[in-house]
């Protein structure tokens, strides 16, 4: 644990530089935006609970993955490593397919 923690304080450090230099940047374009006589409502996002969806759907995913993934490892002579990975990365995606179908419906 002792080798992990230098590793996870330059990952939260560069993290932060991003976040600001991101921030920085993204309020200069909408100031340059406002300046040329764009609408602010053009800021405005109208998506506002389809992150939501996206990553519960994923997160749920997730956790039916390992959960299969548990059961595999157990009732099969399947390597552990192979059974957790390849539900986690099966359930996760199909919860991705899944809302991108729900997202497109809701469109229509």
């Amino acid at each position: 644990m002792e080798e992990i923690g230098p590793a996870i304080i330059l990952t939260v450090i560069f993290g932060f530089i991003f976040a600001i230099i991101y921030i920085g940047i993204r309020r200069k374009e909408r100031m340059a935006l406002l300046e040329k006589g764009v609408d602010a409502s053009y800021f405005i996002t109208k998506k506002a609970n389809s992150a939501t969806l996206k990553f519960g759907m994923l997160f749920v995913g997730v956790a039916v993955g390992i959960l299969l993934g548990n059961i595999l490892d157990v009732a099969t002579r399947l390597q552990e490593e192979v059974a957790y990975f390849s539900m986690i990365f099966l359930f996760g995606g199909l919860g991705l397919i899944i809302n991108y179908f729900i997202e497109k419906k809701e469109e229509k």
